[in-house]
């Protein structure tokens, strides 16, 4: 398989199945952001305060794929075989969240992003999350998307938040609380 098809020189790409798109569509957009997601994610992955939590982050990496194959295919194209997300999916970033948020001190106020390189790389994929999820419900307005990515994000989004916070607490970071200025 070669790298270079030489097919998007004129701007477009094609979706699984054939229709080809604009690469400023808001589909591209959406799966790209996707995609740089599973790269930061990668990063956090590679962090030492994460080496036990090294599986769980190259499953949520394959949900990733499985996102952006659900989303790189052309809408109503039933003939393009696809991975997909389960409800499971879910529940097991739930039942993660919980066990983090059982050790770790409650919030009493909203925390800057930082503290350590660890941390940063989290805060940075949160945020990518973010705006991967804010361009699905956009692209789900004008093309319905499988319900379960758009929470799959939503929860992921969660998720990264509260490993900052257990990213911070195993390295003994003190979190530095937001104090608005009034």
């Amino acid at each position: 398989m070669k790298i270079y098809t030489k097919t998007g020189d004129e701007g477009t790409t094609s979706l699984f199945g054939g229709q080809r798109l604009p690469k400023s569509d808001l589909r591209i957009d959406a799966y790209g952001t996707v995609d740089e997601l599973n790269s930061f994610l990668g990063l956090v992955r590679d962090q030492p305060v994460n080496a036990k939590r090294k599986e769980l982050l190259i499953e949520i990496q394959d949900r990733l794929f499985t996102i952006g194959s659900i989303l790189a295919t052309e809408p109503g194209n039933i003939k393009v075989k696809i991975p997909t997300l389960h409800e499971g999916d879910v529940v097991s970033l739930e039942k993660e969240i919980d066990k983090m948020d059982a050790i770790l001190p409650p919030m009493k106020s909203f925390v800057l992003p930082g503290g350590h390189e660890s941390v940063s790389f989290g805060h940075v994929s949160r945020t990518v999350c973010r705006r991967a999820e804010r361009l699905v419900i956009a692209l789900h307005k004008n093309s319905p998307v499988d319900p379960f990515v758009i929470k799959y994000l939503n929860r992921l989004s969660d998720y990264l938040f509260v490993l900052c916070r257990m990213m911070a607490h195993e390295l003994n970071i003190e979190e530095t609380p937001w104090k608005p200025r009034m």
